[in-house]
């Protein structure tokens, strides 16, 4: 099952995908664009992984780690499917990252990759856009390169890992602008899911709601205001997103 949530009629509602449409609790069924899309799960602890495709390391000119490169996520970051992403005034380089968003379901710690899956919720798809201007280290990514408002978009759907046969052999691709930018497939991750489960939760307890982002396959492009652009992962969706320019706020 494909799970969501919006907002229709100035109520939250937690939605299911039925034929491409958007079926409300009542029974209503709308399209995708007459609602406004919340993230589908509300985002406890936030994982990141950095530079695990080894394509995506050499792009950036770093070796491939010997271990995980984590990084955490503020929920200032995370806003909905066809949602608007503000790209700062100062960037010169702003990329999306195409990446499969992993969902705890349950608590554990130490957690054998053997059982890994059986504490996973489900898996929706992530675009980690990255300021590259402030890229200092990429072992130790710089709070402004990937906590910015907005800068994560999340969803559309939350589906369920049994309707994923295999989440370590599916395709991503990006579009801007309608033109196909990147393409990956997951079958290229250094480290595993369950191996990326084990790990975490050797140090800490795993809780529902958490997220890991498994990182981004090569392809990085430099998007400006105006662009569209579409992450998409086999068997979960497309999500939709805008890039807007920075405006000016004045405290009040």
């Amino acid at each position: 099952m494909k799970r969501g949530k919006v907002v229709y009629g100035g109520m939250v509602h937690e939605v299911i995908e039925k034929d491409g449409n958007v079926l409300l609790p009542d029974g209503q069924l709308l399209k995708e664009e007459e609602v406004a899309w919340l993230p589908p799960f509300e985002p406890k602890t936030v994982f990141a992984l950095a530079l695990n495709y080894a394509e995506h390391a050499k792009e950036l000119s770093f070796n491939a780690p010997k271990e995980p490169v984590v990084f955490l996520k503020g929920p200032n970051t995370f806003i909905g499917h066809r949602g608007q992403t503000i790209r700062p005034k100062e960037a010169t380089f702003m990329h999306y990252e195409c990446e499969l968003a992993v969902v705890i379901g349950k608590s554990g710690k130490n957690i054998k990759k053997e059982n890994a899956y059986d504490y996973i919720l489900g898996y929706t798809i992530a675009n980690d856009y990255a300021i590259r201007d402030f890229l200092e280290n990429y072992y130790r990514p710089n709070l402004r390169v990937k906590n910015r408002d907005t800068c994560t978009p999340i969803g559309p759907w939350l589906v369920d890992k049994e309707e994923i046969d295999d989440p370590m052999n599916l395709i991503l691709k990006t579009y801007v602008n309608g033109k196909q930018t990147q393409i990956g497939t997951t079958a290229d991750m250094m480290l595993s899911i369950p191996e990326l489960i084990e790990y975490l939760s050797s140090f800490m307890t795993l809780n529902p709601g958490d997220c890991i982002l498994t990182g981004t396959p090569k392809g990085a492009v430099n998007v400006r205001p105006g662009d569209e652009v579409i992450t998409e992962i086999e068997g979960i969706g497309r999500l939709i997103n805008h890039i807007v320019e920075e405006q000016e706020v004045v405290a009040g």
